[in-house]
Order: C-alpha cells, then structure tokens, then sequence
C-alpha cells in the first residue's frame, strides 16, 4: 500500500532531517546565485548595480559570435581537449580501479592509491613548470634525448601541432587517480561468490573481468559519463595559463571558451560578457546531459539518470 507523503515524512523523519542542511547549501549556494544571471542581459554598471543597470536583451552574446572564426576555433579547441580526456579518461580510470582491485596486499594498495591520487592536488601552475622541464627546445629532457638519437629538437613551444595531445594526457594524467577511486568503490561492492563461482568453474582472471566485473561496472561507467559529459565545453583557464601562458603561437590548438572569454572579455573588465558566454556553456552541457540521458535510456533505463 502506498504511503502519503505526510505518513512517509512521519516513519522516516530523521532520514529527511538529516537531508535539510545540504538542501540549504543547495538553495544558498546554487539556486540563489542564479539571480546574478540578470547580468548576462544587461550593460553592467558599478552605479547601476545588478537591478539598475541598462537592460540590452542578447547583445552581450554578440561578442562571442561577431568573432565567427575565433570563437569556432575555441569551441572546436574545447570539444576536442574535453570529449577524448572523458572519453580516454573512463578507460583509464576503469583501468586503474581493476587493476587495484586485482592487488591482494592491502599494504600496497593503499601506498599504490596515495601515488595515483597524489597529481590530483598538483596546481596547473607545477604541471606547467614540469612540461617546461620535459619540452624547452633548448633544455628541455625530451629534446636532450632526441639530439643524442641523432634527431633534429622539435620546437614544442612554437608548433601548435603537438598541443592537443599533450593538453589531453596531462589532463588524464591529473584526474586519473581521482577518477579511478568512483570504480574501485563499487568494485568493492560486487559480490564475491560471483569471482569464487567462476574460479571453481576454471575462469581465469581475464575471463572474470571480461565476464563479471565489466558487465558489473557497466551501469556506474554510463552514469559517470553521463556526469562528465555536460562539462564538455567548460575548462578552466588556470590549465592553458599554467601550460602555455596563452602562448600566442599555440592559440590555434589551445584556445578554449574559457581561455577566449578571459582574453576577450574579463581582462577588459566585461563581466556581462564573460557571464552571457557561461550561460551559453551551462545551456550547451545541459542540453547534452538530457540528449545522453534519453539515449541511455532507450538503451536500457537503468542507465539514465533520471
């Protein structure tokens, strides 16, 4: 028999008690601040303040699209950087938790979680120093090992060509123990007696990942990307500054919304500008967060979200 709301709220109190200090941070910290959204249609004036500026409707959009060439050039940057570090980086990240789960010595496990975490509190600033170390043209370690091959130093700083991939394993390479901790939690959750069933039948250890622990994983590998997927456009500026100093030689390939937003619009102190361009991102991660979730959902609606 189904419960009233006031009968369910009235058998589970301390359940819905214990859940009113995060709905607050939600409503204070995520719902309220929408409010400032105003600004994106407005000419925003220190004496106008956010209710009393000059309300310009879309205009602050134009920034972005009268710029045709650089903002498709940024777009393109951000969605290729973002879609193979999500799309690379759930196998690496399924990889590493199997591979962890796999280690029966608890000892070296925990030592082994603590090295892979480790990059994930690096700042881009030190990531950007250790790139400089590996690729200065003239120092740099990856140059030295060329020349003494016999090989011509490649100028890394100069040649965008070279930047997509390494700004996408850097960023695997930083969230990866992060990410793998997500799928060694619900490792830990499998049921055993499946493994022990499977070992007595003759199943190596391959067979049983292929034919437990993938088909295991599967739900929480698409709830993820279904997560990650709706911050394809969004990136920070702090790894392109950290990594390149908005190199202008390497603009090209490393460009993002982000990095084009600051360029074009916070250093010239056009905060309406910047925010009209994040709510175009916001709209555009949400759109694809519903697109992905009604195909999950068709596929098997035990996959989607919601």
């Amino acid at each position: 028999m189904k419960m009233s709301l006031l009968e369910e709220i009235r058998k589970k109190w301390f359940f819905y008690l214990i859940s009113i200090p995060g709905i607050l941070c939600l409503i204070l910290f995520s719902y309220l601040p929408m409010a400032g959204l105003y600004v994106v249609f407005e000419r925003y004036t220190y004496q106008g303040g956010l209710f009393g500026s000059e309300f310009v409707g879309l205009q602050n959009f134009k920034f972005f699209f009268l710029n045709l060439d650089n903002a498709l050039r940024a777009t393109r940057n951000t969605l290729v950087i973002n879609g193979f570090s999500i799309g690379v980086g759930v196998i690496v990240n399924v990889g590493l938790a199997i591979m962890l789960n796999e280690i029966n010595l608890s000892k070296y496990r925990k030592v082994t979680q603590s090295v892979m975490l480790f990059p994930y509190f690096i700042s881009w600033i030190v990531v950007g120093m250790v790139a400089l170390a590996l690729f200065d043209e003239k120092a740099g370690m990856v140059n030295s090992v060329i020349t003494a091959l016999g090989g011509t130093p490649l100028e890394w700083y100069s040649n965008p060509d070279y930047w997509w991939p390494i700004m996408i394993i850097t960023t695997i390479w930083k969230n990866a123990g992060y990410g793998s901790i997500i799928y060694f939690c619900a490792l830990t959750g499998f049921d055993q007696s499946l493994y022990e069933a499977a070992e007595i039948d003759g199943a190596g250890r391959w067979q049983r990942i292929w034919q437990i622990t993938l088909p295991l994983l599967k739900p929480t590998i698409v709830i993820m990307f279904l997560l990650n997927i709706g911050g394809i456009l969004a990136g920070g500026v702090d790894q392109i500054m950290g990594m390149t100093s908005l190199n202008p030689f390497l603009l090209e390939t490393t460009d993002t919304i982000a990095t084009f937003v600051y360029r074009s619009a916070i250093v010239n102190g056009q905060f309406e500008s910047a925010s009209a361009i994040t709510l175009y991102q916001s709209i555009f991660g949400f759109v694809l967060v519903l697109g992905s979730n009604l195909l999950a959902k068709k596929i098997d609606p035990d996959y989607s979200l919601f």
